[in-house]
């Protein structure tokens, strides 16, 4: 990994901190750029707190050293449909911390952690309670869940479960969980509810 980086202190900071080779200069100087091999990378992030100067950046990677995928921080939500249709993926704080606000107030017991394709999908994680639910009751093929829905992980005190399908959900543990956004309320009735003892009700298993 190469570094780019105008301020010389910035630059002393990282030098010390991090595995990467770290150049004094402005990714928006093609000199620069040269000096960093950029023609040689698979991936170019411009990251900078100024979406001009990130927009330039990332121009001249593909323009002039051809890198395949470009990644931009944009710091003005507004500016990030410019990016997109320029084909730089965009990374913006703003968009992230308001979509946690907003997954933490609309979905109750699931708090997003992640957005992905435009918002489409979601990376989420949902709380069992202490007191257990419905789902505990059984394996987790038995739970019925949602097409768009798959279990990550779950994290059982120290312990971390790449789950599988015969694999249950205890009372407390920590589910992540990457779904559809419109199936999230369909994962919670699965993970907190009674959905398991009734489908066993109905004869489905």
């Amino acid at each position: 990994m190469t570094v780019i980086e105008k301020d010389e202190a910035a630059c002393y900071e990282l030098a010390t901190s991090v595995d990467a080779i770290i150049i004094h200069g402005d990714s928006c100087n093609r000199h620069y750029q040269e000096e960093a091999q950029t023609g040689r990378a698979d991936v170019f992030a411009a990251v900078t707190g100024d979406d001009d100067d990130n927009l330039v950046a990332c121009q001249l990677a593909r323009t002039h050293f051809k890198v395949p995928r470009l990644v931009a921080r944009v710091n003005n939500p507004k500016n990030e449909e410019i990016f997109r249709v320029m084909g730089i993926d965009t990374v913006s704080s703003t968009s992230v911390i308001a979509g946690l606000i907003e997954g933490m107030t609309t979905a109750g017991d699931i708090t997003t952690l992640h957005t992905l394709h435009k918002g489409r999908l979601a990376m989420v994680e949902l709380d069992i309670p202490p007191q257990g639910s419905g789902a505990c009751t059984g394996t987790i093929s038995e739970l019925g869940l949602p097409s768009g829905c798959v279990l990550v992980s779950i994290s059982r005190g120290e312990e971390v479960i790449i789950p599988r399908g015969e694999d249950r959900l205890q009372a407390g543990d920590e589910v992540v969980a990457l779904t559809f956004v419109d199936q999230e309320n369909e994962l919670r009735r699965v993970l907190l509810g009674g959905r398991l003892q009734a489908r066993r009700e109905r004869g489905e298993i």
